[in-house]
């Protein structure tokens, strides 16, 4: 038996018990610590880990399958895992190329320590590529960074965060960012300001840096300013996009199986047949399973290629995308978000008004597929990405009219 089967790593019953939480959590706007509990002793913060490093060894694949199983029980859960996940697979993906300046993060990792990820911020459209987070440069090398982040998934909890900021001594005509890590001080302020639509218990607070310190020694990498091949950048955009397409099919696919049963269940009076069996209903659920089943095959193809890529290991059917890296996961995440919300609506227009109450898992469900359109890369970017890759930038030189 794997122990990395989804169905043996995260049991039914540990499921039943995340899923009952996430009503509680979801209600009082609360972090879920007793799931953070558990799934520490499932060795869920060491999943990505290598073995050689005290680690479960799991692979990207493998995590995206867990992944979407938690999302199944704990959709807030899950995406605030997610960010730990995100953190270590990018530490993973740079590992696996030979970046010596990753290995603290995954041996903090298998020694229990929990990271958050703080990159977003307020206006900054450039997310990796750019930020609006001043790093000044130290005697031994480390920063002092000044800035704010947003959607700090795990605020209440993190133990490290990787962030990135703008070099202050770079010149504009050189501009660069760093990338490290840092501990909770008195220079990081986490807010209490998460009160939202859907997403509640991931509790995705701001963070305010005050002339927080990276030490020299947690430096993790330097850029350009721009879409750059660096290792741990790249691991970190194909780790994110992917994970958080895994976490939104899951719901969807929670949201499926819950519509399935109450089609079994519920009857119509005037054509007096159980719902299972109205073309109309049938319809509906297929076509939420049809896209969500793209949407499966789509992040495992994209992660065994990220897999492949970071071990050399690949074989039939995978694929080095080159310059399209960016544009793939991107993609994936567009296509497998939308798909989760349209499979969630449909769900909801099979299975009657009563899914409108608050006591309805589907209206929970509802709630949080939708948060899935405010991550990068949002509908907007990945669009004008995929413009440019086919048309070239607005504005650049194309061959005369004819006339």
């Amino acid at each position: 038996m794997n122990p990395l089967d989804p169905a043996t790593f995260l049991p039914e019953q540990l499921l039943r018990t995340l899923r009952e939480r996430a009503v509680v959590h979801d209600r009082d706007n609360t972090f879920p610590t007793d799931d953070l509990a558990d799934l520490r002793e499932t060795g869920y913060l060491r999943l990505l880990v290598p073995t050689e490093l005290g680690g479960l060894g799991a692979s990207l694949l493998e995590a995206s399958r867990i992944q979407r199983r938690l999302a199944q029980a704990a959709p807030a859960t899950a995406l605030s895992m997610n960010m730990h996940l995100v953190v270590t697979g990018a530490a993973l993906h740079a590992h696996r190329l030979g970046v010596g300046e990753v290995r603290t993060i995954l041996e903090n990792a298998a020694a229990g320590q929990l990271f958050a990820f703080g990159i977003s911020e307020p206006g900054n459209d450039a997310m990796l590529f750019d930020s609006s987070t001043r790093a000044e440069e130290q005697e031994d090398g480390g920063y002092r960074v000044t800035g704010t982040k947003i959607f700090t998934s795990l605020a209440p909890v993190w133990d490290r965060l990787v962030v990135h900021g703008r070099v202050a001594e770079a010149t504009e005509a050189d501009p660069r960012l760093a990338f490290g890590v840092l501990e909770r001080t008195g220079e990081v302020e986490t807010l209490d300001d998460w009160d939202t639509h859907g997403m509640r218990p991931s509790q995705s607070c701001t963070t305010r840096l005050h002339g927080a310190r990276i030490p020299g020694d947690r430096v993790l990498t330097h850029t350009p300013v721009g879409p750059n091949p660096d290792p741990f950048v790249m691991g970190i955009f194909g780790a994110f996009e992917l994970l958080i397409a895994s976490v939104y099919t899951g719901v969807a696919e929670r949201a499926v199986a819950v519509g399935a049963d109450i089609a079994a269940t519920r009857r119509s009076v005037t054509k007096d047949i159980v719902h299972a069996d109205d073309p109309d209903i049938r319809r509906r659920l297929a076509d939420a399973a049809i896209g969500l089943d793209g949407a499966v095959l789509q992040i495992e193809k994209v992660m065994a290629d990220l897999d492949a890529l970071g071990t050399g290991e690949g074989g039939a059917g995978t694929v080095d995308h080159g310059a399209r890296w960016f544009l793939h996961f991107s993609g994936v995440k567009s296509r497998a978000t939308e798909a989760a919300i349209s499979a969630v609506d449909q769900v909801l227009r099979a299975s009657g008004g009563s899914q409108y109450s608050r006591r309805s898992e589907l209206e929970r469900l509802s709630r949080d597929v939708r948060a899935g359109m405010y991550h990068p890369s949002d509908e907007e970017s990945v669009h004008a990405s995929y413009a440019t890759a086919l048309l070239g930038e607005i504005g650049a030189s194309r061959p005369p009219l004819g006339r």
